[in-house]
């Protein structure tokens, strides 16, 4: 029942070998099975990094659903500075495993992801990093 849930047409693939699902099917499919025991921390690393667009759009709504359903406390680890604004509540910045940036409560709600954008290029600046924001965060604008 809750594979149908996903709305992600598997209950009727249930018995394919998992390769022949595609990679949206493969991750909604992991994240029914990582909050199947409804965990004290969901741990969400790049979830939808290898995806195509309507499959990242399609699982990060899914991600949404079950995180506000089971309430979830959730850490979420992304390059997407639109999916950083749209679904934390918190946003921390980090560099070479400093703290560059940490938006919460009444801040947070202002930031957009244009603005982490521009954040990051600072950061860039300042650290001399090999990367642009635009390299980093293309994917930002889908």
């Amino acid at each position: 029942d809750r594979v149908a849930t996903l709305n992600m047409g598997l209950e009727t693939r249930m018995h394919n070998p998992i390769g022949t699902l595609s990679g949206g099917q493969r991750q909604a499919l992991t994240l029914l099975m990582a909050t199947w025991r409804r965990p004290d921390l969901l741990l969400l690393d790049e979830h939808t990094a290898a995806l195509d667009p309507r499959s990242a759009d399609q699982i990060v709504r899914l991600t949404e659903r079950i995180v506000s359903q089971q309430h979830l406390t959730t850490l979420m680890v992304t390059h997407s500075m639109q999916q950083a604004a749209t679904l934390g509540d918190r946003i921390v910045m980090m560099n070479h495993g400093s703290v560059h940036a940490d938006y919460a409560g009444t801040h947070r709600r202002h930031v957009r992801a244009e603005d982490l954008i521009r954040r990051f290029d600072e950061i860039r600046r300042d650290e001399r990093l090999d990367v642009s924001a635009a390299e980093l965060f293309r994917d930002a604008y889908v």
